[in-house]
């Protein structure tokens, strides 16, 4: 295709002033008349431009998509690490709750174990009383000796042993009862 000459006189100014120049599939079908070098060269010019120019747009484009393809690499890397991370935080939570429970029940087994060692002294110092006051008494009434004051010290020493034994059971389930987490 041929263009007129006032076109080429135009495209030949713009490259010398301004350095622009044509590109693109239209320089596969411009033609320079047989006599006009000038115009030959500017389109043998652009050609060769356009062809270095595509170079480099290409050159650009493989080096974009390489990064990209790097980009989602690196994305789903950081994904399977998100997901381990994740994994790795339910893991430790879940051993966390496990150690919790662990100290609670070994608590509750202490606890229940100092209340047991409690409720057997208790009982054993109250029966030990109790049985030593009966032997006593005993002893005396069988002694026909008085026991007037002897009988009456061993009905206010059971009333007194009976009443503390109340009072330490009740103190121990108030302290188990205080310190359970039920409702």
């Amino acid at each position: 295709m041929e263009i007129s000459q006032q076109t080429r006189d135009l495209l030949l100014k713009l490259s010398k002033e301004k350095k622009v120049y044509l590109e693109g599939n239209l320089l596969k079908v411009l033609k320079a008349k047989r006599e006009d070098t000038e115009f030959a060269e500017y389109l043998k010019f652009c050609k060769e431009r356009d062809k270095e120019a595509r170079k480099k747009r290409l050159e650009v484009t493989k080096q974009v998509q390489s990064q990209n393809k790097e980009l989602e690499s690196a994305a789903k890397e950081n994904e399977n690490l998100l997901v381990d991370l994740q994994i790795a935080v339910k893991e430790a939570e879940q051993l966390r709750d496990e150690a919790v429970e662990d100290l609670d029940i070994l608590q509750k087994r202490t606890q229940f174990e100092m209340i047991n060692l409690i409720v057997k002294v208790a009982l054993v110092i109250i029966i030990g009383v109790g049985l030593t006051t009966t032997f006593m008494y005993t002893i005396a009434l069988f002694a026909n000796k008085d026991t007037t004051i002897l009988g009456n010290a061993w009905s206010n020493l059971f009333g007194i042993l009976l009443t503390n034994s109340f009072s330490i059971i009740g103190t121990i389930m108030g302290v188990k009862y205080a310190t359970d987490k039920g409702e």
